[in-house]
C-alpha cells in the first residue's frame, strides 16, 4: 500500500495545499486543494473518497474533481463519510446552489457520485485495503482512519482534525501502527483558540502523545499547520520533545509532513 501526500497544510499559500492523501491509485482520504495536483488520468482512477469531516479545507476540491472527470465515469465515485458529514455535503455543497447535485446527475439511477454512511469502529474493505474508522473530537462530526493491507506491515493512521481524544489513544494502543499523522493547527500562543476550535497546539500535543503506551514506537508526522506558523509550531514541538521527555528513556520520532511525501506499507 502506498500513501501519497497531496496536501497537508491548514490553509493555502504558494506550495501549501490543504489536506488530501491518495492511497494506491483508487482511494482518496479527504479532498482538499492538494487534489488539484493530480492529472486527469489519476483522478479517473479514484473509486472511493473517505472524508474525515465537512470543513472546507478537507472537501474543497471534491466537487471540482468530480466535475473534471464526470463525462468519463463508468460508475459513481463512492463518498464514504459519517452521516453528519454526508448531510452537510448534501445541504451545503451538492445542493444545486453552490454546486450541482451529482448524486442524481445525470440520473438518479446512474449518478456521478454515491454517498455511503460509515460509523466509528467500523472496518471497510476497499480494493484490498482495510480501513478502520477512528474517533475524533471536533466542532462538527469527524473521524480519523487507520489503513492497512493486513500484510503485517502495520497501519497508516490519520487522526483527522481533533482535539484531546482519549478514545482515539485507547484504540491506537491496541493496534500495530506503522506511522501516525496527527494535526497541530495552532502554535502555543494561540492555544486558547486551538482549544475553542477543537484543534491541537504543541502544548496539547505533548499531553496527547503521553497517552501512547511506553512500549510503542512509530514515527509521528505533524500535519495541518498554518503556513504562516509552521516553523514556529515545529520549533515549539521540538522544544517540548527535547526538554520534557516522558521519562529518561522515552523520545518521540516527530517529523513535519510535507506534500509529495510517500509512505510504503
Amino acid at each position: 500500500m502506498r500513501v501519497r501526500v497531496l496536501g497537508c497544510s491548514g490553509a493555502i499559500a504558494k506550495d501549501s495545499r490543504t489536506t488530501s492523501f491518495l492511497v494506491d491509485s483508487d482511494v482518496l482520504v479527504d479532498a482538499g486543494t492538494g487534489v488539484g495536483d493530480l492529472t486527469l488520468e489519476e483522478m479517473r482512477a479514484i473509486r472511493h473518497v473517505l472524508v474525515t469531516h465537512s470543513h472546507l479545507d478537507h472537501i474543497a476540491a471534491l466537487p471540482l474533481m468530480v466535475d473534471s472527470i464526470a463525462s468519463q465515469l463508468k460508475d459513481p465515485i463512492r463518498i464514504c463519510a459519517l452521516p453528519g458529514t454526508i448531510a452537510a455535503l448534501k445541504t451545503h455543497v451538492f445542493n444545486n446552489v453552490i454546486w450541482p447535485d451529482f448524486s442524481c446527475i445525470p440520473s438518479p439511477q446512474a449518478p456521478f457520485i454515491s454517498f455511503h454512511e460509515i460509523q466509528v469502529g467500523q472496518t471497510l474493505e476497499l480494493g484490498g485495503k482495510y480501513i478502520e474508522v477512528l474517533p475524533a473530537v471536533h466542532t462538527v462530526p469527524a473521524c480519523g482512519f487507520a489503513l492497512t493491507t493486513g500484510n503485517g506491515n502495520g497501519c497508516w493512521v490519520f487522526t483527522g482534525d481533533t482535539e484531546r481524544n482519549p478514545a482515539f489513544w485507547r484504540r491506537i494502543n491496541q493496534i500495530d501502527v506503522a506511522a501516525l499523522v496527527i494535526e497541530t493547527a495552532f502554535s502555543n500562543r494561540e492555544r486558547e483558540l486551538a482549544h475553542r476550535s477543537l484543534h491541537l497546539s504543541p502544548h496539547a500535543l505533548a499531553e496527547e502523545l503521553d497517552c501512547i503506551d511506553k512500549g510503542k514506537r512509530f514515527p509521528i508526522y505533524i500535519t495541518h499547520t498554518k503556513p504562516a506558523e509552521t516553523e514556529l509550531i515545529m520549533s515549539e514541538i521540538q522544544k517540548f520533545d527535547q526538554t520534557q521527555p516522558f521519562g529518561p528513556d522515552v523520545s518521540h520520532d516527530i517529523r513535519w509532513l510535507r506534500a509529495g511525501q510517500e509512505f510504503e506499507l
